[in-house]
């Protein structure tokens, strides 16, 4: 049950921080420049864009051999109702000037790299973008850090071909969250491309035992069972 607590604690403060660089006013995060950008070109709203690209990105995450768990099912369904829900919560303020969302940026830096470190060490499967980021990683043999910048950047670069729009709260992340990223793990001398995964069946039969072993706990330590 430790592992679920990590998952969701993980996947609160992965959406606490896109709310956090959200309100720096400083401009769309470079995925969301990408998802606008798609939009106008095939003519759906953004919110169904987004859905489609992530599907996308879960199948390029497949072929390269990364599970598909039930953290990543939890990412793709709760991280967006997540990061609506302290949204409108309104917990998070907005920056009033450059400065502000500049630290706010670099807040939800540092609380995305938190928040990753949780999520993706638990081992019950990753993000649509976090696996394919992962599984080049372990395919080229190259740091969490390189594949995220390349992978935001290319998102970047062709989402305002397309026509999104993008600011300097759009360069800042894609040219330094995989830092923050990777940085969690090298203090916690944790190996992101060593972690085990388990794919969606494994993770319902680890919750399952994991339910058992903590009842038969209760039966053997609580004499009212006896």
């Amino acid at each position: 049950m430790l592992k679920m607590i990590r998952l969701f604690v993980g996947i609160f403060l992965c959406s606490s921080s896109t709310v956090f660089m959200l309100n720096s006013n400083l401009g769309l995060l470079p995925w969301d420049v990408f998802h606008q950008g798609i939009s106008k070109v095939i003519g759906l709203d953004i919110g169904i864009t987004t859905v489609i690209v992530s599907f996308i990105v879960l199948i390029i995450s497949f072929i390269l051999e990364e599970k598909i768990g039930f953290g990543t099912l939890v990412s793709i369904v709760g991280g967006g109702i997540l990061v609506d829900i302290i949204n409108n919560s309104n917990i998070i303020p907005k920056a009033t000037n450059i400065y502000s969302g500049l630290f706010m940026i670099l807040i939800g830096m540092i609380v995305m790299g938190i928040g990753c470190y949780f999520y993706i060490s638990c081992g019950l499967g990753c993000g649509p973008r976090d696996s394919t980021m992962i599984g080049f990683s372990k395919k080229l043999n190259k740091s969490v850090q390189l594949i995220k910048v390349v992978m935001e950047v290319t998102a970047l670069i062709v989402g305002v071909i397309l026509g999104g729009k993008f600011g300097l709260g759009t360069i800042i992340p894609a040219l330094f969250l995989g830092v923050f990223i990777e940085l969690p793990f090298k203090i916690a001398k944790c190996d992101v491309k060593q972690i085990k995964h388990k794919s969606l069946k494994e993770s319902y039969l680890h919750i399952i035992y994991s339910l058992k072993l903590n009842r038969d706990k209760n039966i053997i330590f609580n004499p009212s069972h006896n």
